[in-house]
């Protein structure tokens, strides 16, 4: 482990695939303390996530590197005081709450369209992670809390990606830094979290200035009504912020990267958007547009965002064949169980077709929101708005490889965001039409 720490740091995902190529589905790390497993097996998977879940608890390194910022929020949170926060904010993603925040999450994307609509005709090249990065905070502000961030939007997208970064950072750092020592980490940590809490009391203020009795039924009202305390508030809302946003935006990027890189595939559903013949909406998207799901999900498939983690035994369990005891970590990547030769055919290629059959998703190898009973709460939420701002984006433009072309590198941050960003190609459908070769058009 120690010959093996820098490439730890300099790479998780290269480190954790080589460690599972080289030792199997069950590895353990020669580490000092309680043992530390990476679990790769579906069935082991599904035992710490869901049949056991609740002797598998989120008192590790990750969540407690995550609340440094989040604080106990609903994805750190080990406390059972969470159930209680999930039931406040659950309704805000109900399916009634969807189809109010279609509208918003549409006009959050119009943004970038009205934008691209002034390219010039024989297209140009923008970074499409930082476009998605835009969109995904602009809907966070109007759908979850009702606001325009658009004001401070940089500075936040600032605050938050320092944060992420050192959120990770903190995760991998062998030596625990004591909170008082003011290393430039943690200066910078705290730097991020002062603009994370002034935006929470902001919020909170406007919100208690405009309203009385009920605070409203968007995530915000909903956590001001539930009796929780101003502490309690700021720490979901930042919650929603980093990782509401993060992951999303990450995901859209490498969609629209896979999209680029597959010209049939865009081409199909652009045309499935058109034949569609009115707007999406945030419910229903994957029956209305079962191509646009399945292009969804397969990117999910190679690009999921949360690509890891972690859980500790607060008792001995079963693993497979071996008796772990408690205060085990198991360590679980869904980077890696989606690429599972024995779960996946051809792994590494990007195949829509194969979540046609809506029964894929249902599996403990797929994993890109979680599983059991912490699975994510905005799953429906995350979905709908990718679908909305995909068919919104690609209704009128294509997006392409530019010359040169070479797939940026995986980064894994709180999300896996492509490294330097995503340059693609973007034109106007009448133009693009003439300058991009389709190729071979591929059987489901």
């Amino acid at each position: 482990m120690l010959r093996t720490f820098t490439s730890v740091r300099a790479n998780p995902l290269a480190f954790l695939a080589s460690a599972q190529q080289q030792y199997g589905d069950l590895v353990a790390f020669p580490v000092p303390g309680p043992p530390v497993l990476l679990v790769n097996d579906p069935a082991d998977v599904r035992q710490v996530l869901q049949t056991g879940a609740r002797h598998w608890d989120k008192q590790t390194v990750q969540y407690a590197a995550l609340a440094q910022v989040t604080g106990p929020g609903l994805i750190a949170s080990d406390d059972p005081s969470w159930i209680e926060h999930r039931r406040i904010a659950a309704p805000a993603f109900h399916h009634r709450r969807l189809d109010d925040a279609t509208e918003q999450v549409r006009a959050a994307t119009r943004v970038t369209t009205a934008a691209w609509a002034r390219l010039p005709a024989q297209g140009a090249t923008v970074d499409v992670a930082e476009v998605a990065m835009q969109i995904a905070l602009d809907v966070v502000g109007r759908t979850l809390f009702s606001a325009d961030l658009s004001a401070r939007a940089q500075d936040l997208l600032d605050a938050t990606s320092a944060a992420a970064k050192l959120i990770v950072a903190l995760g991998r750092s062998i030596v625990p830094v004591p909170d008082w020592l003011p290393t430039p980490m943690k200066l910078r940590l705290r730097a991020a979290g002062r603009e994370l809490d002034a935006l929470s009391h902001e919020l909170i203020d406007r919100r208690r200035e405009v309203s009385t009795d009920s605070h409203g039924n968007d995530l915000l009202g909903l956590l001001l009504d539930g009796g929780l305390s101003d502490r309690e508030i700021r720490d979901e809302l930042v919650t929603m912020v980093v990782a509401g946003h993060e992951t999303v935006a990450a995901a859209l990027a490498w969609t629209l990267m896979l999209l680029a890189e597959d010209q049939p595939a865009q081409d199909r559903l652009r045309a499935e958007v058109s034949d569609h013949g009115g707007p999406v909406s945030m419910v229903g998207a994957a029956e209305s547009l079962p191509w646009t799901r399945a292009v969804i999900d397969e990117s999910l498939r190679l690009f999921p965002p949360a690509w890891v983690v972690s859980r500790r035994s607060s008792q001995p369990d079963l693993i497979g064949e071996q008796q772990v005891p408690a205060g085990t970590t198991a360590i679980i990547s869904p980077w890696l169980l989606h690429r599972r030769p024995e779960s996946w055919p051809h792994p590494d290629e990007f195949r829509p077709e194969r979540f046609l059959h809506t029964g894929t998703r249902a599996r403990s190898d797929y994993l890109p929101f979680g599983l059991g009973p912490r699975l994510c709460i905005g799953r429906e939420f995350a979905l709908g708005e990718m679908a909305i701002v995909l068919s919104e984006l690609l209704a009128h433009h294509r997006v392409s490889t530019p010359g040169g072309w070479s797939r940026p590198r995986p980064q894994a941050h709180v999300a896996v965001h492509p490294r330097g960003g995503m340059p693609l190609r973007v034109t106007p459908c009448t133009a693009a039409s003439s300058l991009i070769d389709p190729g071979p058009v591929r059987s489901p």
